[in-house]
């Protein structure tokens, strides 16, 4: 469902020098399993999410969604404007309409209502009838348990609640991949709990999904295979029972290891 052959991601830092954030990638996530990202802050797994869904744009490498490829050469020249703009702005929002993305800090339009909230990608984006996304997302609704919440707004919220929403936002563009970036960093184990209860749910429908996580138990539990990233390298990738075994580069089995039970209970 996503490849990732050789991508390579920078960050300007002045006007000559530049920031190596993702090295050299090479990663797949297969239809209808869970892929957990695992490693250290700052080791480049939400730019790699990022990277996924185009809202950050790789130096280098190709990119695969649903079957949808996009290539990045080295010092490719993006115009400001042109036809050559506009048909990559069409690639890549072609691309992006693959995906849903659940952000940690939620991301919810302040000024709608979580019913409005979930309708809006699905009739402005997809010009879907309203009244056929209206129930859809009544549905959604009922699934993450907010049905009651449905013309409140966003700053009546909880975290929890909050985040809720913004999966079943994510769910109305009926993505093909499900992509989290640490969902739960911003919740105290109470509302983390609730979140989880719902990703777990969507991990039993069998949805293709890559999460980026430091719970490690929570990776453990749900995870089809796990991805543990380091200084922008994607040093291992295999099942829970592989990564949590020890054999592994010392580099994973030292990050595990140091990380005790109070760190990510759930």
């Amino acid at each position: 469902m996503v490849f990732l052959n050789a991508v390579k991601k920078s960050f300007r830092q002045g006007p000559h020098r530049a920031l190596p954030v993702l090295r050299n990638i090479n990663f797949h996530a297969p239809r209808g399993k869970t892929t957990v990202l695992i490693g250290p802050s700052g080791a480049g797994k939400s730019t790699m999410l990022r990277c996924v869904n185009l809202l950050e744009i790789p130096d280098e490498g190709v990119l695969r969604v649903a079957g949808k490829e996009l290539r990045f050469e080295k010092n490719e020249k993006r115009p400001p404007f042109g036809k050559a703009y506009f048909a990559r702005q069409r690639e890549i929002l072609s691309l992006r309409r693959h995906t849903g993305m659940v952000f940690q800090n939620f991301q919810l339009f302040p000024h709608k209502t979580v019913l409005e909230n979930i309708m809006e990608g699905p009739v402005l984006v997809k010009k879907e009838n309203p009244n056929e996304a209206r129930d859809f997302a009544l549905a959604l609704l009922e699934k993450v348990e907010m049905y009651d919440k449905k013309d409140s707004y966003p700053s009546t919220l909880s975290g929890g609640q909050q985040q809720r929403a913004a999966i079943a936002r994510a769910l109305g563009m009926r993505p093909d991949v499900l992509l989290f970036d640490e969902p739960t960093s911003a919740l105290d184990p109470e509302l983390e709990r609730e979140v989880l209860n719902v990703i777990r749910t969507l991990v039993k429908e069998n949805n293709t999904m890559i999460i980026v996580t430091h719970n490690l138990i929570f990776a453990r539990e749900v995870a089809d295979f796990i991805a543990f990233l380091d200084g922008g390298e994607l040093l291992v990738r295999g099942t829970p029972g592989e990564i949590f075994s020890g054999a592994v580069p010392k580099r994973v089995s030292d990050f595990i290891a140091a990380m005790s039970p109070q760190d990510y209970a759930i």
